[in-house]
């Protein structure tokens, strides 16, 4: 049982994640599990907000006194002329997903961090050993930006990024290879095929699959991969998506979003506030959401 409504006062701080759509998300569920575990004043909401209205979103949370939000598709990239300060990773990375907000005296700053790479990075090495790896990444958003900076500093072989729209795959890919050590391929969807038999690890960042389209047809098949390929899908509702089943099909170890939503939830808390987040009761809370025990082979 989550923060009962009476308990809420003048001194609750208030969190919040927004994006579009934002009813699929767990993020209050898990954060509001580990704010009752934690016995603290606090609570977390979820707002839709739409892309033609985000240049109000950081005055509205100054305004209203929010200490922290969490943001998601599709609204990581343009937030970010919107903020006072940015930290070195997320400025490099050019995608935010977690802000905080300080308050004093001469007013309110709004700084913008990327726990996305943390998040995922620290789920795929659950599941394996990142040196020397050919990594594959289907899409060219805030997601796919954080990972593969992400994956740059972990001695991978070789990155590749797939988008269905050539020139934002082109950027990501040109950006990264400008301010790292690797030079990062790009091409379309359509020539997958390509790319896949050098692939050991392909990472899915598109909202392809993500509830309420749950029966999307998966960007890559079963008889496309390989037993010995990682598939890492960051779509966590629902858990098992499209591309995630034809990974089972053959046999190929995969990766759980809920994971990597686990990760950078915990580490956007410390963020927040300073303390070390209970991953115990999140990850309990979001299981339970999902219907399931456990993450199994996940």
């Amino acid at each position: 049982m989550f923060c009962d409504i009476m308990e809420i006062n003048g001194e609750t701080k208030i969190f919040a994640v927004i994006g579009d759509p934002i009813a699929h998300s767990l993020s209050p569920k898990m954060h509001n599990s580990n704010i009752e575990a934690l016995s603290l004043n606090y609570t977390y909401l979820a707002f839709n907000v739409k892309e033609d209205n985000i240049q109000n979103v950081i005055d509205g949370a100054k305004s209203l006194q929010i200490s922290g939000l969490n943001v998601t598709i599709p609204h990581k990239i343009k937030i970010i002329k919107y903020l006072d300060e940015i930290d070195p990773l997320a400025e490099k990375i050019g995608a935010v997903n977690t802000i905080k907000f300080e308050y004093t005296p001469n007013g309110a700053i709004a700084k913008g961090y990327n726990t996305d790479a943390t998040g995922a990075m620290r789920a795929l090495k659950e599941k394996c050993d990142l040196k020397n790896k050919n990594v594959l990444i289907l899409g060219a958003g805030g997601a796919a930006r954080a990972i593969g900076f992400a994956l740059c500093n972990e001695e991978i072989n070789s990155l590749c990024i797939l988008n269905r729209n050539i020139s934002r795959a082109l950027d990501l890919a040109g950006d990264i290879t400008s301010k790292t050590d690797y030079n990062v391929r790009f091409d379309t969807f359509e020539n997958i095929n390509s790319y896949l038999k050098d692939t050991d690890i392909l990472i899915h960042t598109t909202p392809n699959g993500m509830y309420p389209n749950n029966d999307d047809e998966p960007l890559v098949y079963a008889q496309q991969m390989n037993p010995n390929m990682v598939v890492f899908d960051i779509v966590y509702n629902p858990l098992e998506t499209t591309i995630l089943k034809e990974a089972k099909k053959i046999g190929a170890t995969r990766v759980s979003g809920l994971k990597m939503f686990l990760y950078q939830g915990a580490e956007a808390f410390t963020i927040w506030t300073g303390q070390d987040a209970n991953i115990d009761a999140m990850e309990k809370v979001i299981l339970e959401s999902s219907g399931i025990d456990d993450l199994g082979d996940f």
